[in-house]
């Protein structure tokens, strides 16, 4: 952000179905100059090779992608990975969204599971940091206090929202993968998506070794902004709730060399003080963002600040976030060193690989989370897994299969934060734990419309649920078998 470009501050309340308060920075300043671009370009048609066909073919390796190779794979699938970046986990890693949400209902139990459960089973217990299981769902003061500060206590219960080491996460979710056979290309980037008979067939992608083709008999598209499928000619949902925290950008950063637990003291302890500090670092920023604990008390998180007003579709949108998110965690960490009880020795350690989309696209699909499903708690004849709600307010939420599959293409699904609900839900069902129940339903759902040599939308409902649950998911009984909830 150019220095004499002042953003627009908007503080959003956390409200029983809005779970983060948090504040938004608005400003379509660019620091860069327009573009002069004019005219066309008309590019030679040419044959190119098929570098690979294979069963399924997750498009994006992020939380989503990950779980959904695991699972193709288990059942037996040629599964290829396609990932942009150099590692798997997308946003849990690279992104450093390193606080996993709750993966617990309001009574402690666990909920999400299956792939979820397994790959945080697989990290060493010196890198997650978050409340021992006897303590989830309790609703004792001194304990949801003391997780509330550590971002795994909300509306006074204790739950499972750890916070964890992206690096290990990597490690753990690459080995998961080479474990269960699948084939991973990284540095690699999804371009055209290969539609024959309104179906996709495969994709067009571009990586150092020039550009291929990749075929498969069904693809995932996990690229969190349904690059794939909104190429393909799927429809698909670009509304937002305007101002909320969950459809904002930013490029997260950590700052070490700090003692959280000094900062946490400060924070909770002098309340005064502490708006005090608050107060003083928006008049002199003119941004403001706090930070989150992480898995070590020497490392601070920060997820901010957020930015609205800016595209994740387009390119310069993304520039100018990035540009300002560098700029955010250099004066933030100045600021912090100067006057931050814990931060006086603080040093900038890393800022995200990634940056911090939460909404671009919501597929159009046969089946949708909606707002007003909250209340009933009623499971769909598809259920695919169990997400917990926003607040004890509300009972727990059943995910359906039909939410992954295109109201028209065939030969796609797709999960993660571009699966089909309505801007209020996305809310949540965005979030990483949310990326991979849907990830491992859409695994598990391509590598049976393999074996059945069927279209995706034709899977046997009653058969997915099986499969899932061979896979530790929660899907609850009894569910209705049906498979007309997709057709």
């Amino acid at each position: 952000m150019a220095d004499n470009d002042t953003p627009k501050i908007r503080s959003v309340v956390q409200t029983q179905d809005r779970f983060l308060g948090s504040d938004l920075f608005e400003s379509q300043r660019h620091t860069l100059p327009p573009k002069n671009g004019t005219g066309t370009y008309r590019e030679p048609a040419r044959d190119i090779p098929v570098y690979y066909r294979c069963d399924v073919l997750i498009v994006g390796g992020g939380p989503a992608g990950t779980a959904a190779a695991w699972a193709a794979a288990r059942m037996g699938a040629d599964v290829v990975v396609m990932e942009r970046y150099n590692h798997l986990g997308g946003l849990s890693t690279g992104g450093l969204v390193i606080w996993i949400d709750r993966m617990t209902d309001w009574e402690g139990k666990l909920i999400i599971k299956g792939f979820a459960e397994e790959v945080l089973d697989r990290l060493p217990p010196d890198v997650v940091a978050g409340p021992p299981r006897e303590d989830w769902g309790s609703k004792d003061p001194q304990k949801a206090g003391y997780w509330g500060q550590r971002t795994s206590a909300h509306h006074g219960i204790v739950t499972w929202a750890p916070t964890i080491d992206p690096e290990r996460l990597k490690v753990v979710s690459q080995e998961m993968l080479l474990e269960a056979g699948v084939r991973l290309v990284f540095h690699s980037w999804a371009a055209v998506p290969i539609v024959e008979d309104g179906a996709v067939k495969g994709v067009v992608f571009e990586s150092k070794s020039g550009r291929q083709a990749l075929m498969a008999k069904v693809i995932v598209d996990a690229t969190g902004d349904g690059d794939v499928f909104a190429r393909a000619g799927a429809q698909f949902d670009t509304d937002i709730e305007e101002g909320d925290v969950h459809h904002s950008m930013n490029t997260a950063f950590m700052l070490a060399g700090v003692d959280m637990n000094k900062w946490l003291a400060f924070r909770k302890g002098e309340p005064e003080k502490f708006a005090e500090f608050t107060k003083q670092g928006r008049a002199e920023l003119g941004f403001f963002q706090t930070p989150y604990v992480s898995w070590r008390n020497n490392i601070a998180l920060f997820l901010g600040p957020r930015q609205s007003g800016l595209s994740a579709l387009d390119i310069d949108d993304m520039t100018e976030v990035e540009i300002r998110s560098h700029r955010f965690m250099l004066r933030h960490c100045d600021f912090f060193r100067a006057h931050a009880p814990g931060f006086e020795n603080a040093y900038m350690i890393e800022s995200a690989s990634q940056l911090g989309v939460r909404h671009t696209r919501r597929l159009a699909g046969v089946g949708r989370v909606e707002r007003n499903q909250w209340s009933g708690g009623v499971p769909f004849a598809d259920e695919i897994g169990v997400s917990p709600s926003v607040s004890p307010k509300f009972p727990v939420i059943s995910v359906p299969y039909g939410a992954l599959v295109p109201v028209k293409l065939d030969g796609l699904l797709a999960c993660g934060r571009h699966m089909s609900c309505d801007a209020n839900s996305h809310g949540f069902l965005r979030e990483i734990p949310q990326c991979w129940l849907t990830g491992q339903a859409a695994g598990a759902a391509a590598a049976l419309a393999v074996s059945g040599n069927i279209q995706p939308r034709k899977v046997d409902i009653e058969a997915l649920q099986k499969a899932l649950r061979a896979q530790g998911v929660f899907i609850r009984e009894p569910v209705p078998a049906t498979a007309e909830a997709v057709s």
